[in-house]
């Protein structure tokens, strides 16, 4: 497989620490949530991670639609992404995902078609599948 993109973020000081990327744009100060025990200051890694999977599965969503009978444009999709963490029973941890997207001028049925259709073709989904539950609710406006 060929790579189309790729970037490197560094992470320093764990979950109290700070992530840079090696360009400059992304440069934030880490802190462990409130509920967690921590200071909840500052973003932290389970927010990030459900910041890309949402940006990322909005774009599969817009990908899937293009070309299609079903015409969706980019702002009449919304996704809002939930990530929880909870122990595994392993002594370590696991994630949980919930992806709520809402699209705007299709019925129900073709929505949950696209959806799916995402679901198949989003980095994420690909990367998380058989590893994280992802629980996918649709609507439309």
């Amino acid at each position: 497989m060929s790579t189309l993109y790729s970037t490197r973020v560094t992470a320093v000081g764990g979950r109290s620490g700070t992530v840079h990327s090696e360009d400059g744009l992304l440069d934030l100060p880490l802190a462990l949530p409130k509920e967690l025990g921590g200071k909840g200051d500052s973003t932290n890694p389970e927010q990030l991670f459900a910041a890309g999977y949402a940006a990322c599965f909005e774009n599969a969503v817009i990908h899937v639609t293009r070309g299609k009978a079903a015409s969706v444009k980019d702002d009449d999709i919304v996704v809002v992404g939930t990530v929880g963490m909870a122990p595994n029973g392993s002594g370590g941890f696991g994630l949980s995902v919930g992806l709520d997207v809402t699209i705007t001028g299709v019925d129900q049925a073709t929505a949950e078609a696209i959806v799916d259709e995402a679901h198949r073709v989003c980095p994420y989904s690909n990367a998380v599948r058989g590893n994280i539950d992802v629980a996918l609710d649709v609507h439309v406006a």
